[in-house]
Formats: C-alpha cells, structure tokens, sequence
C-alpha cells in the first residue's frame, strides 16, 4: 500500500479501517463490494455491479474487482490450509 499510494499516513489508514479512511464514494465502493466478494459472495449481484458502474466503472473495471479479489482469496486460502507462515523479510518490506 505504501509503494502503491506514495502516502504511509493513508495506507495504513486503509489498512486499518477503509470505511474511516477518508476515500472518495467511488474507491469505498470498489473496496466494500470487494469486502462483499470475499465474506458474503453468494450476496453479490447485478445491482453491485450497476452501482459501480453509476459511480464511473466500466464492466472491465468491475470484472477486475472481481478477479483480483477472487485470486487474493484463493491465494490465502491455499496457505492457510497449507499452514504457510508469512515471509519476514517479504512481510516488511516498505514499513
């Protein structure tokens, strides 16, 4: 996040809390809909992705959201049902 941003008051503001993080409607809907994707996918449907799209996102972008939120989730899964412990060295990387 800090890499990405260039800022590493917000990162961890998002990191922390990204409803209380001050981002504008259009990335706090991006976020929460990929909060939706990943606790509760079964309630995801087409009126989340007509509001993205109300709020500027094109059908690419939410596929986006959803594929990349998708992978996130299946690539932790995967090590935590391998038990894989998160690399130190990787883990600190720009804190």
């Amino acid at each position: 996040m800090r890499r990405l941003t260039g800022d590493p008051v917000l990162s961890e503001k998002i990191v922390q809390d990204y409803r209380r993080a001050g981002l504008d409607e259009k990335t706090r809907a991006m976020l929460d809909y990929a909060i939706k994707i990943t606790r509760t996918p079964v309630d995801c449907d087409e009126r989340d992705i007509e509001k993205l799209q109300e709020l500027g996102f094109g059908l690419d972008d939410v596929y986006d959201i959803i594929t990349t939120a998708s992978i996130y989730n299946y690539n932790n899964r995967v090590a935590e049902a391998a038990g894989h412990l998160p690399d130190r060295k990787n883990h600190g990387l720009f804190r």
